[in-house]
């Protein structure tokens, strides 16, 4: 029976009845343009940090919490959204979520004290939470079994064009028009996903009821624990570190806005080369493809300190991040996959939940460290920790407690 259910739902019967492969890949797009705004409103105050903490007369360590709330909801709302909606239809549900991020960058947009722009993060983590749930993992319901792999490449191509494209952009409007109408673009941005999802996403009923004891089953995976450590690890380096770049780069490179949204734009830029390197490696090399990118991220953020205090080290240095962390979301769900095979939700609630709090734990690590040292010493103990992942990494490899590289 599960060969048959596996076999109809790549074969478009489950999911995606009598509809064009253009249709599929429409769909697919969609999810990607989804993701895309939810990973640009999450990350977006990383470029406006100093702007809109100056306007509320925060410091940076208290605006960094715009990046710990989605986190810590997403986290909380991935399981707990995902189990509480099980048996409604995926399409309605993607679409209610894109409706409520509409809300939360208006809302953020037209407040008018601080409270209420946290109040409109707290929205965007519970919309992280659901959408990438459930929209992590939709490749293989909406295109052929043959094209699953390119599907969720491009689904997670999202997360490096949110920095190639949505922050540096919302960076710019910001330094042109003001922090507030970043946030109205990009509100107007999720509605128009909202009509494609509308349009081009088939009717998705639930395949398989993610329950907590589904949950519970995929976390007796040692591979699963494992895929956490090494998640937890690389993502709470880069986000402890990355999270504060925009101070770094203006106290020790000592560059004005528009030179940071450039850099911001080359950092994205070879994060997409990085999303779609990393995606093709990952199937078949998962341990060497995610401790390099904890090796490349450490050695970046170790060495920014020193050779960003010249402009073209730090460019060097942030296209090497850039590369390294777009591999790292392709990969961490490709292994929570593996891990899993007979839950795909289950395994993308772990995900999310797993990444979405370790990106809150990272920004107010972050924050915290950055309020009492400085910028660079955020830099130092990133890379640090994301050492920690390179050896985590390599000690799996060598106690061979998973699939051999080459599968």
């Amino acid at each position: 029976m599960a060969t048959t259910n596996t076999t109809a739902r790549h074969s478009g019967e489950i999911g995606l009845p009598t509809r064009s492969p253009l249709i599929g890949w429409l769909a697919v797009s969609a999810v990607m343009l989804g993701i895309f705004s939810i990973v640009t409103t999450e990350i977006l105050p990383i470029g406006l940090l100093t702007t809109i903490g100056s306007g509320f007369a925060v410091s940076d360590g208290m605006a960094g919490l715009m990046i710990t709330m989605p986190g810590l909801l997403a986290a909380v709302s991935a399981p707990v959204v995902t189990v509480a909606t099980a048996r409604i239809d995926r399409r309605l549900m993607l679409c209610v979520f894109m409706l409520l991020l509409a809300v939360a960058n208006f809302l953020a947009a037209a407040a008018p004290d601080y409270w209420l722009v946290l109040v409109s993060r707290v929205i965007v983590g519970i919309v992280i939470g659901g959408f990438w749930s459930i929209g992590a993992g939709l490749a293989e319901r909406l295109v052929p079994a043959a094209s699953v792999g390119r599907a969720t490449s491009v689904i997670f191509s999202a997360v490096p064009l949110g920095s190639v494209l949505g922050v540096p952009a919302g960076t710019f409007i910001g330094d042109l028009a003001g922090w507030r109408t970043a946030f109205v673009v990009m509100g107007a941005l999720t509605v128009g996903v909202l009509a494609m999802l509308l349009l081009v996403m088939p009717s998705l009923p639930p395949e398989r009821t993610t329950r907590p004891s589904v949950l519970r089953g995929v976390l007796r995976s040692v591979n699963a624990r494992f895929a956490l450590l090494l998640t937890f690890l690389t993502v709470l380096a880069h986000f402890g570190a990355y999270t504060y770049v925009a101070p770094f780069l203006e106290q020790v490179t000592d560059v004005g806005p528009q030179l940071i949204t450039v850099f911001l734009l080359v950092y994205g830029a070879a994060g997409i080369a990085g999303n779609f390197l990393g995606g093709a490696a990952v199937t078949r090399y998962p341990r060497a493809t995610f401790g390099l990118a904890a090796g490349m991220i450490a050695t970046a953020t170790l060495l920014l300190p020193i050779l960003g205090r010249w402009q073209i080290g730090a460019v060097a240095l942030l296209i090497v991040w850039g590369f390294a962390y777009g591999a790292v979301p392709v990969a961490s769900q490709t292994w929570f996959v593996k891990a899993t095979p007979d839950a795909p939700e289950a395994a993308s609630v772990l995900f999310t939940a797993s990444f979405q709090m370790t990106i809150s734990l990272g920004a107010v690590a972050g924050g915290a460290i950055v309020d009492r040292t400085s910028p660079s010493t955020v830099m130092t103990l990133g890379g640090l920790v994301a050492m920690l992942a390179v050896v985590a990494a390599w000690v799996h490899f060598a106690r061979r407690l998973t699939w051999p590289d080459s599968t």
